[in-house]
């Protein structure tokens, strides 16, 4: 048995979100600078750039996280490559590179703790079953529960990577489970659609998530070439169908 001291009795550390078996820590303060680093810090902290952690209680049960992201274990917590042959292997070094995500991804399961490093960036805690497919942008992931399906998906069309700029591919999340995600902006500051049979329009890669139900593509802002040239947006990601989009005010 393992007993902690100083983590959730830490008066520095708030638990600003749990789902699950997964919490988000919080600190307070970053009480590990030096005296000239102090009013820097001071600062970013009264405007919420502050350190976070993501703590999974494991029962039984497994994650897979981003490569390199694993802070510390305790208890019975074994790492497995989730990786299922030679094939498999190349499969996962295709994904890599077309989503710029780890090829690896390791695998944590059993019983006890299982603590993330340190970001600076907001935490999303997501269940996947809510969004049918669950399309993320470039750099969001950074674990699931390892029964949530992993699969690499392409654009409907080309150009609605080389006019949307955004990727070809992307990663898509599929099944029943937590993803934990990583966020530029708070939840505060997300703005959700929630289409039935209608469409979003949006000028620029502002949509971090959405589902794989959507049809994505883009298009002139304006039937005509007037009025595209008017308005000044020119093209515009267009999502149709039925699903949920998550959009940043800022990129």
């Amino acid at each position: 048995m393992i007993r902690t001291r100083n983590l959730y009795d830490n008066k520095n550390i708030a638990v600003v979100e749990q789902r699950g078996d997964v919490k988000v820590l919080e600190y307070k303060k970053d009480l590990s600078v030096s005296a000239s680093e102090a009013i820097e810090a001071y600062f970013a902290s009264e405007m919420n750039v502050r350190r976070r952690q993501v703590l999974i209680e494991l029962k039984g049960n497994a994650y897979t996280i981003s490569a390199g992201a694993m802070q510390w274990t305790a208890g019975a917590v074994n790492m497995v490559a989730d990786v299922k042959g030679f094939g498999d292997l190349l499969g996962k070094a295709f994904s890599s590179k077309v989503t710029k995500e780890s090829a690896i991804k390791p695998r944590y399961q059993g019983h006890g703790l299982l603590m993330l490093e340190p970001t600076y960036k907001h935490i999303l805690i997501e269940e996947v079953s809510e969004w049918g497919g669950m399309v993320l942008d470039d750099g969001l992931f950074l674990a699931c529960e390892s029964k949530v399906q992993q699969k690499v998906v392409a654009r409907s069309n080309l150009s609605s990577a080389v006019l949307g700029q955004e990727g070809l591919f992307n990663l898509c999340l599929r099944g029943a489970g937590l993803a934990i995600l990583e966020s530029p902006v708070p939840r505060s500051e997300l703005i959700e659609f929630i289409l039935e049979n209608d469409e979003v329009r949006i000028d620029g890669n502002y949509a971090i998530a959405w589902s794989d139900t959507l049809d994505f593509r883009v298009e002139k802002s304006s039937k005509s070439l007037l009025g595209s040239a008017v308005s000044g947006e020119g093209f515009v990601n267009v999502y149709r169908g039925t699903g949920r989009i998550l959009m940043a005010p800022v990129v």
